[in-house]
């Protein structure tokens, strides 16, 4: 009997172990879901008078290693995304985009997926996998309530590399470094394949880096704001935008750049939930001008979280931008007959709010000159985005 007890007794405790490991394997894994669905309509000027409709779904997983398998300061993250829909940018007749989830191929891709250590009691981490440049660099958090892509990442950036650098819509290989020698001083390196591809796109994931790598590193301080500088550098040389070499194919340059980042707040302190608490940004970025469309550009903006004390989730914000179209990429415009200016600027104003479940977010741009072309009336953008989370 007082085996049988005893027995009875462990495998009770075996049990209940075993649902607790259960228990806490659950807590580790955070699933997500997001959709966004715009409806966006150049109403006045531009190319083309036209509405359009697109959407972005995402699904993520980030699972805690430490609390479903005993890894120590080690976590999983992967992220599946799907966009569909038409082509504002083309009848904006802007060369930077007016929608940040505009996609020129519609599918299915598995956009990141990396595994992240804590190093040095914290102190740093390495990043390696399927990996969104601009979710670390050239990022400010005040810009991202704006649609505009140019408030994402820095154009002279975004346009380089065979297919891409690694941002939307497709990653690519990488391993990134970050240490924070105090509270406040971060530093951060990274090194990407510089051929983006993942599952979904044609060809799949570049394992070869038969283009080489895309390097980049930014070191910043964060407190009231952020003041952040960063550069970067293709370790192969780019094709030419304009110049052919002796065989006539484009001459080989080398692709690089730099850029600051500066963050404030204005209003509202660190409060999160402080009415009309007020953020302020500004950025700066230039390029080598000979493998990119864009020498350079800036973007500049503010956000007011919680406009209404009665609307916790209201918000607002403004910013305008402009990009410096190279003299070769202008060259290029004027053999094809098209009178091209120096500049394509932007103002967008939007504000967001959620009812019920939903987040609808009414955006107004105002694109100044759109593609440099002379010849353009200046293009008015409007566009409905309507969202979802959890």
């Amino acid at each position: 009997m007082r085996t049988l007890i005893i027995g009875t007794a462990l495998a009770a405790c075996a049990a209940g172990a075993a649902q607790a490991r259960e228990a806490e394997a659950a807590k580790a894994l955070d699933l997500s879901f997001g959709y966004k669905a715009d409806l966006a309509a150049t109403v006045d000027g531009g190319a083309a008078r036209r509405g359009r409709v697109l959407d972005n779904l995402t699904v993520g997983a980030d699972l805690d290693l430490e609390k479903a398998f005993g890894w120590q300061g080690a976590r999983a993250h992967a992220l599946l995304l799907s966009n569909s829909g038409g082509a504002p940018g083309d009848d904006s007749g802007s060369i930077q985009g007016v929608d940040n989830i505009e996609v020129s191929r519609h599918r299915v891709r598995l956009y990141e997926a990396w595994v992240e250590q804590d190093l040095a009691r914290g102190k740093g981490s390495v990043r390696a996998g399927l990996y969104d440049l601009n979710s670390e660099f050239y990022a400010n958090d005040s810009a991202g309530l704006l649609i505009g892509p140019a408030f994402g990442i820095g154009s002279e950036l975004a346009a380089t590399g065979p297919n891409g650098p690694s941002i939307f819509p497709s990653t690519s290989l990488a391993v990134r470094l970050a240490w924070t020698p105090s509270e406040r001083v971060y530093v951060q390196a990274a090194a990407l394949n510089a051929h983006a591809g993942v599952l979904g796109d044609p060809g799949g994931v570049d394992f070869k880096m038969e283009d080489g790598a895309l390097l980049i590193t930014e070191a910043g301080w964060t407190g009231a704001g952020k003041v952040a500088v960063g550069a970067w550098r293709y370790t192969r040389k780019q094709d030419d935008i304009r110049d052919l070499g002796p065989t006539g194919d484009p001459a080989k340059r080398k692709a690089q750049g730099a850029y600051v980042l500066l963050e404030r707040g204005l209003t509202g302190g660190d409060a999160e939930d402080a009415v009309r608490r007020t953020t302020a940004f500004a950025r700066l970025g230039v390029s080598d001008g000979d493998t990119t469309p864009f020498q350079g550009g800036w973007q500049a903006g503010i956000k007011v979280d919680r406009v209404l004390a009665s609307r916790p989730d209201s918000a607002f914000s403004i910013g305008v931008n402009q990009a410096y179209l190279t003299g070769k990429h202008r060259a290029n415009a004027a053999d094809e007959g098209q009178d091209l200016g120096d500049t394509e600027s932007a103002i967008e104003i939007t504000y967001a709010d959620t009812v019920g479940p939903l987040t609808l977010q009414p955006d107004l741009q105002y694109v100044i000159r759109p593609g440099g072309d002379r010849a353009m009336k200046n293009a008015v953008v409007a566009i409905l985005r309507v969202g979802v989370e959890f």
